[in-house]
């Protein structure tokens, strides 16, 4: 029998790697369309063998592009996180990494009317509905790929790929700060109560302190990943966030079907620790915190884009855990926040101010680096 093809890009993004597929190439029944992406990542598979995905949380993402539906701007992006353990794909949040790439994508696919130097990309997130703006250097035409800048947990250099998600406040609940509260208690099995934030930008997030849980801050994934009492606290604060802005009915709902969002992360003061991929030392005068994230009930390697910008707003809003753990050896004065992850140190550009009682978020950018590895047709039975 004749295999059916799909014409697909893969691109790293960040520290995330994704598949991007346009929309006009996908079935338009909902159904049809989930089981030809499932097929495409060779999923569920924990290994995804038979399929394109990478059997790992960063590298089992998607991308679907196609003309913007709003006329404020160029492009319509959903995100899709494809699970490798069930037939599921969870399109309740967006990924920072992987938006990176959207906008070297529509310049290269023509999507977007092309301007050299630099082209602005304005994105709408479907996941989300807020709109991303991307600023990327155009050669001849093309997204240009070389360049000197360099982020923590991709080897080598790129081209920088700026992009502002200032206009994402309140994603998924409307609010800045969900609960009306820079800091709210919750009752956890095992631990008893416990203090967090629950911050809204560019997804939601929960955030807990370390030394609540009995950890550094400064743990490596493997270390996080092998302790299966610390995953299940951990799943469960995350769990008790979603029922709180309404994404499931309980932790069970929570992790059947939202399992990706919102994320939930721990803090701590900043201090020196090494860079479990190189081995390599990161100061305590290098970051402003440090942080380890969750995501699809692992530790994330490095950090996730949206996670950046969620962190780093937390970071600006007086009162939240991660506002105390910055202000604690008195950092977090500049624009630019660092914080600490377990492959090295993400930046981010952000301010915010209290207006009326009520947060505003005036910025929120991160810079990245992303590349097409391949584009053609990947076959399907």
């Amino acid at each position: 029998m004749k295999q059916n093809k799909t014409r697909v890009v893969i691109m790293r993004a960040g520290t995330s790697k994704g598949i991007f597929i346009q929309e006009s190439d996908l079935p338009q029944d909902n159904q049809d369309r989930t089981d030809l992406i499932l097929k495409i990542f060779g999923s569920p598979d924990i290994r995804q063998i038979d399929g394109l995905g990478g059997a790992d949380p960063l590298t089992s993402k998607l991308a679907i592009i196609g003309p913007s539906t709003r006329d404020d701007a160029d492009v319509d992006y959903t995100f899709g996180q494809v699970s490798y353990v069930a037939p599921t794909i969870d399109y309740s949040g967006n990924c920072g990494n992987i938006s990176s790439g959207v906008g070297p994508y529509a310049v290269d696919e023509g999507l977007v009317e092309v301007t050299e130097p630099y082209t602005t990309v304005r994105v709408h997130n479907t996941n989300t509905g807020k709109i991303l703006v991307e600023r990327v250097k155009v050669e001849d035409g093309m997204a240009v790929v070389e360049g000197d800048y360099v982020i923590a947990g991709v080897p080598g250099s790129g081209e920088k790929i700026e992009i502002d998600f200032s206009g994402t406040a309140g994603s998924k609940t409307g609010k800045l700060l969900p609960t009306g509260n820079p800091i709210d208690k919750m009752m956890v099995s095992e631990i008893g109560e416990i203090e967090y934030s629950l911050v809204d930008a560019a997804n939601p997030m929960v955030f807990v302190r370390a030394r609540d849980l009995g950890l550094t801050g400064i743990e490596t994934p493997s270390l996080i990943d092998k302790d299966s009492r610390i995953l299940k606290i951990l799943e469960e604060i995350r769990g008790n966030a979603a029922v709180i802005i309404g994404a499931a009915k309980n932790l069970a709902d929570a992790l059947e079907n939202s399992p990706a969002f919102p994320m939930v992360a721990f803090v701590a003061e900043s201090q020196t620790y090494n860079d479990f991929t190189t081995g390599d030392t990161i100061s305590e005068g290098d970051v402003d915190f440090v942080s380890r994230l969750m995501f699809m009930q692992v530790v994330h390697k490095t950090y996730a884009g949206t996670g950046t910008i969620c962190t780093g707003a937390a970071a600006k809003i007086k009162g939240t855990v991660v506002n105390e753990v910055m202000e604690a050896k008195n950092r977090g004065k500049n624009l630019t926040i660092n914080i600490g992850h377990p492959a090295g140190v993400i930046e981010i550009d952000v301010a915010a101010h209290e207006e009326n009682g009520q947060w505003v978020l005036d910025k929120a950018a991160i810079n990245r680096t992303a590349r097409r590895i391949m584009d053609g047709y990947c076959y399907t039975s």
